[in-house]
This record gives structure tokens, C-alpha cells and sequence, in this order.
């Protein structure tokens, strides 16, 4: 049977998700229009905010669906810039960022934003000092929550009160943390006023169990922002267009069953997580976990494999029937390194030497250990690939 080690990729859909999304997707009805049908749609989709909301420790009227995590990021970077007070252009924009905000944030730049780099610390974290003092007269701050390749958690509480102190408006991306950390846009929030501190917040629903091209922002309602899709009244005018009741839905659901088994996934996933790490170390010489070795995502095991090309040993990998992930873009066919190793201070080779293994709901023991046997022969080829070991990928 495959081994699906890829869970931060996209987890597989929740039966309660996808029986979710058939029942309101087998009902007519535009949830804004008027009639019957268009109520009873409403209805369904306002149920939906409500619950998900309550999963995010948020104000129904607070969360503005999207197509995912991708436009939800998007619609706060450039929502939030477009908005802004135009005596300041700064954008402060931690290394390690995901692609989705990187990318924004690049965007953004070509239209005249400053951009003020945060350097994260040995183990991928957000050092709050540094984050902090970037944050004077800035337009707007952005941050991972939990690193969505080495898995290491940030302080979002202790980034959302330097926002706050420095009268900056922060969007941070849950996206890999929310269903495996404990997530509270109210409680992070904390005790700030109007525009500043934590303002935004994404999610998306099929890292979760739900289905893909659904998502979240949730914006404060004293967030100034701008909208991305102009052409209705949708949502607080934040997102116009007809609403995918369905995916509503079918996110809510799937939102609650992972709250409700967070905390047992956490403690279960960690102990495979551990297994999983410790019988790298013991078998290949060389393979070391990156990130922080314990404040990190539950399932998340990111090994640099020194010597190994990433791309080699995924591809060695899944002939073996075991999916993982190098952690790095691929842009028109071509591998990169990682850009979050390279923020972690190594060298492009080492960047182009990891694989990101994440463990989730449908995870066993049987698939670890599976992927311990598989492991060896195939970085023993891969480095017989590569060369000898001089430093530089193949």
C-alpha cells in the first residue's frame, strides 16, 4: 500500500467533509438572493461562519472565505498595503516566509514598497526582538505562525504585541499551524485597539481534512483594508462574487473534528514523529533534523541528508510507493534550494539536500516504519548519484 508521509502538502478529505459538501452542494440556491432558496443557502453558509469561527476563537462577522490560503494571504498583504497611510511604504517580511506571501510581498515591491527583512535564527524562528525593532513606521507586518517546512512555532502572541506597540497592523499566516497548534485570533490579539496588532489572519481548509480551493481571512473589524475582487457586497465588500456555500461548509466540518481531536493527533503524531527521527539518526550517518527539536508542528520531521540530493531521493522514494517532500519551489522544472534552509544560515548545497516528512490524521506506525526501510538504500543511492562529497549538489 502507498505511504502517504505529505500531510502539510494537503491531507486526505474527512468522509464528514466530503458528506458536508455533497448535502449543501446538492441544494440550489444563491446564498444572496433573496428567495427561498437563496435563504436556505444563506442560512447553510452563515452556520458555516459561525462554526469556524468558533474553531478560531473569532466573530463570525470576522471571517471572509476565500479560495484558500493563497488569496487569503494575498487579500491581507495587499489588502492591508493598499489601505494604508501613504507616508510610509514599509512592508516588514521575516525570511521564510511561504511563497504566498513572498511572492504578494514582491508583487508589492515592484508597486513601491520598502521591504524590511527579518533574519530568522538557527532552528527557523522569528526572533521577536529583531521582528520588533523593524516595526517603526511601518505600513504593515506578516508572519508564519508555525514555519510550513521546518515546522517551527512562533510566538505569534509576542509578535502581535510588537505590532501593537509600534501602532502596526500584522497579518499572520496559521495555514500550517491551524488543526495542530492551539489557534485564537482573539486570545493573540490580546488587549489591541483599532487598526494595530494583529489584524488578519489565514487559514485554509484542505491542510485540515477539507476539501482544496476553500479557505479563510479572518480581518478585525477596525482592520483597514482593501478589496482584491471588486463586484458585489459580499462579505463585508472584502470579497465579492457568489459564495461557495459547499466549501463553507465542508470546512466548518472538517474545522471542528480537528479541534475536537487535536490535542490526542498532537501527542500521537509527536511520538511517531519521534520514532520516525530517531531511526533516521540511527541508520544514515550524517541525517539531521532541522528546525527546533521540540517547539515544532507535531508531524512535522524536516532531515537534511548531507551528500543527497532532495530531489533524487524523493524521486527514489516514490518508486519505493512513499510520498514526501523536498521543501523547496519548483518553478517551469527546475529545482531550487530551499529558501527556508538558506534562511536558517546554510549553504545552498544543504538546501538542495533535505526532505520535509509530515505525519497526519491517517498516519500509522506501519508507514514510519515502512519509510525507515526504505530510507537507507535509497540515500545510499542517492549519494552514489551525487559524487563524491565535495560540497556541491548534483
Amino acid at each position: 500500500m502507498p505511504v502517504y508521509l505529505d500531510h502539510a502538502a494537503t491531507a486526505p478529505l474527512r468522509p464528514e467533509a466530503r458528506d458536508a459538501w455533497l448535502t449543501a452542494a446538492s441544494a440550489v440556491g444563491n446564498a444572496s438572493s433573496i428567495h427561498g432558496a437563496g435563504q436556505d443557502a444563506r442560512r447553510t453558509l452563515e452556520e458555516a461562519r459561525e462554526r469556524l469561527a468558533a474553531v478560531l476563537d473569532a466573530d463570525p462577522i470576522e471571517v471572509v472565505f476565500t479560495s484558500g490560503g493563497t488569496e487569503a494571504v494575498n487579500l491581507a498583504v495587499k489588502g492591508l498595503w493598499w489601505a494604508r497611510d501613504e507616508t510610509t511604504d514599509a512592508v516588514v517580511l521575516p525570511d521564510g516566509e511561504h511563497h504566498a506571501t513572498l511572492d504578494a510581498v514582491e508583487w508589492l515591491e515592484a508597486q513601491g514598497a520598502e521591504v524590511r527583512h527579518v533574519r530568522l535564527d538557527a532552528v527557523g524562528r522569528i526572533p521577536v526582538g529583531a521582528f520588533g525593532g523593524a516595526l517603526a513606521g511601518a505600513a504593515l507586518a506578516t508572519a508564519l505562525v508555525a514555519n510550513n517546512e521546518v515546522g517551527t512555532v512562533n510566538d505569534a502572541a509576542a509578535l502581535a504585541d510588537a505590532a501593537a506597540a509600534a501602532g502596526v497592523p500584522l497579518h499572520l499566516d496559521a495555514v500550517a499551524a491551524f488543526g495542530h497548534l492551539p489557534v485564537s485570533f482573539r486570545g493573540w490579539r490580546g488587549s489591541a485597539h483599532g487598526g494595530a496588532g494583529l489584524v488578519a489572519m489565514s487559514v485554509s481548509a484542505h491542510k485540515i481534512g477539507g476539501p482544496a480551493g476553500v479557505g479563510a481571512l479572518v480581518v478585525s473589524r477596525a482592520a483597514e483594508m482593501t478589496a482584491l475582487v471588486h463586484g458585489g457586497a459580499q462579505q463585508r465588500r472584502l470579497r465579492a462574487g457568489t459564495q461557495d456555500v459547499a466549501g463553507a461548509a465542508a470546512f466548518a466540518v472538517a474545522a471542528e473534528l480537528a479541534a475536537a481531536e487535536r490535542e490526542a493527533e498532537a501527542a500521537r503524531l509527536s511520538a511517531l514523529r519521534t520514532r520516525l527521527v530517531g531511526g533516521i539518526r540511527s541508520s544514515i550517518p550524517g541525517a539531521e533534523l532541522l528546525g527546533d527539536p521540540v517547539d515544532r508542528v507535531p508531524g512535522n520531521a524536516h532531515v537534511l541528508f548531507p551528500g543527497a540530493s532532495g530531489e533524487t531521493l524523493l524521486f527514489l522514494l516514490d518508486r519505493a510507493g512513499i510520498s514526501v517532500s523536498t521543501g523547496s519551489a519548483c518553478q517551469a522544472g527546475v529545482p531550487e534550494p530551499s529558501h527556508v534552509v538558506l534562511a536558517l544560515g546554510r549553504s545552498d548545497a544543504e538546501a538542495r539536500q533535505v526532505l520535509r516528512f509530515t505525519l497526519g490524521r491517517t498516519t500509522t506506525a506501519e508507514d514510519v516504519e515502512a519509510a525507515l526501510a526504505a530510507l537507507p538504500e535509497a540515500v545510499e543511492r542517492a549519494r552514489a548519484a551525487s559524487g563524491p562529497r565535495t560540497g556541491r549538489a548534483s
